[in-house]
């Protein structure tokens, strides 16, 4: 999709950005890119490091690999998640220093 000056892809486009943090709104979905940025891993493996079920985990990375947020590949007869954009990664990594120093606030905000 490509993008123009006109009013109109300016609210695409700033939709399309809306839905893009809305896909890390879910805790379950954003506990998982927090344990991917450890490094790659499966689907038992992030069952048991963010006790939820199985099917709540399968069902969030379906969601986070359509997306663009993580990536899968096949090893043996596992298939292991990572992260594959870098600037996910850093994108994680920027709100968490945001929260940080806004943490008081944002705990309190009654608009969200």
């Amino acid at each position: 999709m490509q993008y123009t000056t006109n009013e109109n892809s300016t609210d695409i486009h700033s939709e399309l950005i809306a839905k893009f943090f809305h896909g890390l709104s879910n805790p379950t979905r954003f506990k998982i890119c927090l344990a991917l940025l450890d490094g790659k891993k499966n689907v038992s493996e992030l069952v048991e490091e963010l006790e939820v079920k199985q099917s709540q985990i399968s069902n969030q990375l379906v969601c986070l690999k359509w997306c663009g947020y993580v990536s899968a590949q096949k090893e043996g007869k596992f298939i292991y998640y990572q992260i594959t954009d870098e600037r996910v990664r850093q994108m994680i990594e920027l709100a968490r220093q945001i929260v940080a120093d806004n943490a008081e606030h944002i705990s309190c905000c009654t608009r969200m």
